[in-house]
C-alpha cells in the first residue's frame, strides 16, 4: 500500500506534535491545561454542606514534623489546597497561591496539604522559593475532603462552610477569589 504525501506531511506533522507534547516544558504545560480543562472546577458533592464536628479531628503535621489540629482553624476563614510536586496542574497554578497568600495570608488560614514525599516538597519550596504553610495529613482527612484529583482546593467560611469546591489548575490570584474572601472576611 502506497501513502500519499499529504497523509506522509499529516504523520510527520502529528509524530513532531507528539515529540512535543511528551519531551518539552511546553507540552507538559498543554497537558496540564488539557488536565484541567477535562477535570473541571466544581466538586458538586459538598459545595455548600458543613463540614461536621468530627471533620475537626484531622490530625496534620507540617514540613518540620510539628502536629497540627485541623481543630484549631475553627471561626476561621479557610483555604485548603491538596497538591503535589509532581502534579503539573498544581505546579501551574502554585504562583498565583503563593500571591493571594501573600496578599491574605494574616486574614484567611492557608493549608497546602502535600500528596508526596517530604524531600521533594522541601526542594521544590526551596527551588520555587515559596513560603506558604505546608502540612501532610497524618489522619484520613474528613470526607467532604475526598477527591480522586488534584489539585483539589476548598474555602470554608468562618461556620465551616465549603463555599467553594474545585479541581484542576485555576488562576488564584484572580478578582473574584479576592472578592470571595473579602466578602468571607467581612461577614461575622
Amino acid at each position: 500500500m502506497k501513502i500519499s504525501k499529504k497523509y506522509m506531511y499529516i504523520l510527520l506533522f502529528l509524530g513532531a506534535l507528539g515529540i512535543i507534547m511528551v519531551f518539552t516544558p511546553v507540552g507538559r504545560k498543554v497537558k496540564g491545561r488539557i488536565s484541567s480543562l477535562l477535570t473541571g472546577y466544581k466538586l458538586d458533592n459538598s459545595l455548600g454542606e458543613q463540614l461536621p464536628s468530627e471533620g475537626y479531628d484531622w490530625k496534620l503535621v507540617d514540613r518540620q514534623g510539628k502536629p497540627f489540629d485541623f481543630d484549631s482553624v475553627k471561626d476561621e476563614v479557610v483555604l485548603i489546597n491538596f497538591w503535589a510536586s509532581w502534579c503539573q496542574p498544581c505546579v501551574q497554578e502554585m504562583p498565583s497561591l503563593q500571591k493571594l497568600y501573600d496578599e491574605y495570608g494574616q486574614k484567611v488560614r492557608f493549608l497546602f496539604i502535600a500528596q508526596d514525599e517530604k524531600i521533594k516538597v522541601d526542594a521544590f519550596m526551596t527551588k520555587k522559593q515559596y513560603s506558604f504553610p505546608v502540612y501532610y495529613s497524618i489522619l484520613k482527612k474528613p470526607e467532604l475532603f475526598i477527591s480522586n484529583v488534584i489539585p483539589a482546593t476548598y474555602i470554608l467560611d468562618k461556620s465551616g462552610k465549603i463555599v467553594l469546591a474545585t479541581t484542576g489548575s485555576k488562576d488564584w490570584h484572580d478578582q473574584g477569589t479576592r472578592s470571595l474572601l473579602d466578602a468571607l472576611l467581612q461577614k461575622g
